[in-house]
């Protein structure tokens, strides 16, 4: 069975970076046809997609972050990670990646909190 977690520091400092690390088992982040994407759910937006690489190494990014956002992988840990520059305390949520495909049930992480605060 595939699982994935979510790592990484739960409080951020505005202006800073954020910076998340999905760690996956069970399924390898090269298979071609699996989209790996992060999602996140605040109170003020609710559920929101960030981006996401295929295992092509392809990235897709949420129009909305494009310019802050950046997801990369490490194939030799099977990991992929999210970087959010420039939080403020409005990316405050709780932070999710997760593998798809096409109409496939999706599988998840237990999420992690981040707070951004100074």
């Amino acid at each position: 069975q595939v699982q994935l977690q979510e790592s990484g520091p739960g409080l951020v400092k505005p202006s800073q970076t954020l910076s998340l690390t999905c760690t996956v088992s069970g399924g390898s982040i090269t298979t071609s046809y699996y989209n790996w994407s992060w999602i996140r759910l605040s109170p003020g937006k609710g559920l929101e997609y960030m981006g996401g690489i295929r295992g092509s190494a392809v990235t897709y990014y949420n129009p909305s972050l494009k310019s802050r956002i950046s997801i990369s992988r490490d194939t030799s840990k099977n990991q992929f990670t999210l970087q959010l520059s420039s939080v403020t305390p409005e990316d405050t949520a709780v932070y999710y990646c997760n593998r798809d495909y096409g109409s496939e049930p999706a599988y998840w992480g237990q999420g992690t909190q981040v707070t951004v605060s100074s």
